[in-house]
Parts: C-alpha cells; structure tokens; sequence
C-alpha cells in the first residue's frame, strides 16, 4: 500500500454504491480499499496493514457484528466504525460492547463519512497540535507571572498551571515540550524559594497567611464538626498535587471534590508538617509540651510519629470540641489495609474517622533503592502512573467505595510532597548531625546559601533546639546533601530519587480535597 493520510479497508456488500463517498476519501487524502462481504474483510485484514475499518452490519452471509469480533481477534486494537440501517439499540450496545469507534446510521453523506474517519485518525495529532500551540502561548504568560509579586494563592495558582501542563503532556509524550516543561518549573522552583525565603517567618507571627500544617485542623475540620457533620481525614503521605490530580478522575466517579490547598511547614517532613496537622502545634511548642517527642527527635529515632493519635485527641479537647467518637488509623503495609478494608463498615458510626496511609511514601524511600522500582519510577510521569494504579487497584479504592456511600464529609490531603534530587551539594557536618538527604539538623552545619537556607537561629521558624551552636540546612530547588567522604555512595543511591524536606513547590504545596459523596 501506498504511504496516505490513512489506509481504509471498507467493508459493505453494496459497496459499488458508495462510490462518490470513495471518491471523496480518495480526494481528502486517503487510500481505501474495498470488501463486500466478512470473509473477504478477515482475509485482507490478515495480509494488510490498515489504520481504520469502516464495516456494515447488514450483509449476507456473516453479519457486521460477526466480522467485528473476528477482525478483533486477529488485532485487538484496530480501529472500527460500524455503519448500519438500524436504530437497534440492542445493536447499539453490542457494537459498543465490542469497542466500535463509532456508530452510524445510514444514509451517511460523503462530508459525514470524512468527519468520522478524521476524528478517528488524527484526534491524537491534532490534539498535539493543539497542547504545543496551548502551551507555547501559556509558557510566556507564566514566565510573565514570575515578574508579579505573587501571594501564596497566586503561587498555588501557577503551580495548579504547570501540573496540567504535566498531565497534558504525559497524554500526548511526543509533543518534545516536556524537557521545556520541566525547566520553566525548576526556574519557577528558584523563585519559589525566594518567596518562601522572604515571607515564612512572618507567616508565623500572624493569622493573616496561608493555611499552614498548623492550621490544618482549625480551617478544615473544625467549622464541619460545629455543624454536626461526620468527617473522615485520610492524609497520604507524600502525596504531590500532580499525584492528586492524576487520581482525581476516581475520586470524581465517587464525590463532589471541592479542591483546596495548605502549606507545609519546613522543613517538609513528617516530624514537622504531619505532627503539626495532628497536634495543631509548632515544632517547638510540640517538643515542649511531649517530652516523648523531643526525645525522639533528638536521639534520631526511627519513627519520629508516634503520637498522633495522642496529638490529635489533646487538639480536640483544646478546641472544646465534645461528646465526638474517634478513630485513628495507621496503615503501613498491604495487608493492614486490606484488614482496615474488611472493618470499614463497623466505622461508619464514629465522628471523626482518620487514617493515615504511608503508600506514597514508601514508594518515594523505596525507589531509591530498589533496581526494578528506579525503573517502573524512573521520573514524575512514572510516579504519577504508580500512584494512579494503586489507587485503581488497590484497597483504597473500595474504601472510598463505602466512604462515599456514608454521611462522612471526606477530606483528602497530605503533609508535605516530594521533589526528584538532581544536583549533588556538599554539607559540612559532624557526625550527630540527623540523616536527611534534604534537610538536616545539627551543629555548625553549614553548605552555601544559594542552595540551601540555613537557620542559624531555629526559634525564628519555631523550629526546636537540641543543643548548642544547633541550625538547621534546608535544601533548595532539586539539591541533595552529601557527606565528602561518601559522596560517591550518595549519588549512586539518591540522584533522580524522590525526596522530601526541602523548599519547593511540591514538596510545600499541598493540596486538600473536601468530598462529599454522590
């Protein structure tokens, strides 16, 4: 066959009909080729290559719907359009049922026929088209945006605009803006950082600001409390706003998603932004009032969480909140949610119903050091893809099943997100210095500040002490710290993994999803 716009088997037993709709085709650019009955139909799909089939119901001998699923057989994927006299709809859904393109009736007129053969085509190539104009136009106003003096909201807002532009292009791959894409969010990341820089710690000082981990449960969860509303807090770990946007489509077939934001405090870890969603604290107010904690952090212990639920009941009774049932839960590993999946109806009674689940998480900690999962998780579209099919997949999906089906308003969030670490820095620590590959705390840490922020005074970020000389090392944009005597060791296990604690969009950008169901 002939190189063409796109290679057309049509397949009618009336076909001498049709010619002037042939002719047409043949104009516009296609090359078709022509069968009057199944068998013929089956035998030159076997032989040819063809883009598009366009296939009648009614013919003598084996039907369209015959030949349908024997074409399908010999190659699942190719593209049919079904053509009938009928307005069956029994028909209907069995052309449907077999994955059909389209369906029409006839009489079809030649600009009908060409419209439905376009669409079918070159959807993909125009849809392209259409995102590389879309976001060359955008590309400018964005980096026009970057001279604004933007509020946190206004940040929100352009970092909603990047992560569309992410899931557009993981869509339509061969667009070859996505390397573009990703340099317009590192330069939006520096001045990002800049923002957080200059704004920060007088956040801390007044109500006028952003909703702050802190804020969290005072914003979001109290006003739906005094109205008597039942509400189930899931916090997924490490969950970015690009993840959470790619899972929105589920969510959607369940609730009504009201989206918001809050964020993180710095740094971007667990010990910090989760303990402050449930405690309702500062760091430094937190180590203060739990002994227990302060004695975890100091001493670098494994998990440095291990209160929530205490936190979470002692910021209910601060806020006067009474005569409210609560469970917490924790799910770590599969089969605790499978099990948590089993119980989720005997839950359906209590007031406040949280779950924390550490999937996201575990993939980012886990990616870095497994083979097989650096290569299923290689980058942000890998990631997003990962976090996508949990969700479809896995037990989460049909606990969102029951919870939308309950009185819970649903509240989806996360503490803080993650970046993927290209540039290697070198840190000067000593050995207590604590481990983190992008924030760190000890004494006398010190790296250059065009890459990190560096807290020399901790109080001014409400930040704990835990000895003297005592700062903190926040890394910016995609840096990683490394140690000097093991910076080989580091950059073999951590560069392009998925990290968290430092200063950048989506590790403090968080997004909040209230849902009620449908």
């Amino acid at each position: 066959m002939q190189d063409s716009r796109g290679n057309i088997l049509w397949v009618d037993d009336e076909i001498h009909h049709l010619k002037p709709h042939i002719l047409f085709l043949e104009e516009k650019g296609y090359n078709l080729i022509q069968a009057t009955n199944g068998d013929d139909a089956i035998a030159l799909t076997q032989e040819n290559q063809f883009d598009l089939i366009l296939l009648d119901q009614s013919m003598p001998g084996m039907d369209g719907l015959k030949t349908l699923q024997s074409i399908k057989d010999i190659r699942k994927s190719m593209p049919i359009i079904m053509i009938t006299k009928t307005e069956d709809e029994w028909l209907m859904d069995e052309a449907i049922t077999s994955q059909v393109e389209q369906f029409l009736i006839k009489p079809v007129n030649p600009s009908q026929i060409f419209m439905a053969c376009k669409q079918v085509l070159e959807k993909n190539s125009l849809r392209e088209e259409r995102a590389t104009s879309d976001y060359l136009k955008d590309f400018q106003d964005i980096n026009a945006c970057l001279q604004d003096d933007l509020s946190c909201q206004g940040w929100w807002e352009l970092y909603n605009r990047l992560v569309r532009w992410q899931l557009k292009f993981d869509e339509y791959r061969e667009t070859g803006l996505g390397n573009i894409l990703t340099e317009q969010i590192q330069t939006c990341n520096r001045e990002f950082s800049r923002f957080i820089e200059q704004n920060f710690i007088s956040w801390l000082s007044t109500d006028d600001r952003p909703v702050l981990s802190t804020d969290f449960f005072p914003h979001f969860i109290m006003p739906l409390l005094k109205r008597n509303s039942k509400v189930c807090l899931i916090v997924l770990d490490c969950l970015r706003h690009d993840q959470f946007m790619s899972i929105l489509p589920i969510l959607e077939n369940f609730f009504n998603v009201n989206l918001s934001f809050q964020v993180s405090l710095i740094p971007s870890a667990t010990p910090y932004s989760r303990n402050a969603i449930f405690s309702g604290l500062f760091p430094d107010e937190m180590v203060q009032k739990y002994p227990e904690q302060k004695k975890i952090m100091s001493e670098h212990a494994s998990s440095l969480n291990q209160f929530e639920k205490t936190f979470l009941v002692d910021q209910i009774k601060r806020h006067r909140i009474k005569d409210k049932s609560l469970h917490y839960h924790k799910i770590w590993a599969v089969e605790e949610g499978q099990r948590f999946q089993k119980t989720i109806q005997d839950l359906l009674n209590v007031d406040i119903l949280a779950i924390v689940v550490n999937f996201v998480d575990i993939l980012a900690h886990r990616s870095s050091q497994m083979d097989i999962l650096k290569e299923m998780v290689p980058d942000e579209a890998g990631y997003r893809t990962a976090v996508l099919s949990w969700t479809e997949n896995s037990w989460f999906n049909k606990v969102l099943k029951v919870l939308s089906d309950s009185e819970f308003t649903v509240i989806i969030t996360s503490d803080h997100g993650s970046i993927r670490v290209q540039r290697d820095v070198m840190v000067a620590a000593d050995r207590e210095a604590s481990s983190g590959v992008r924030y760190k705390y000890g004494r006398n840490l010190n790296a250059r500040k065009r890459n990190a922020l560096i807290i020399k005074d901790p109080a001014q970020y409400r930040l704990p002490v835990f000895g003297p000389q005592f700062n903190y090392l926040i890394a910016k944009d995609d840096v990683y710290f490394v140690y000097p005597n093991e910076a080989n060791k580091y950059k073999t296990q951590f560069k392009n993994s998925f990290q968290h604690g430092g200063i950048s969009m989506e590790e403090l950008l968080v997004p909040v999803a209230i849902m009620k169901g449908l």
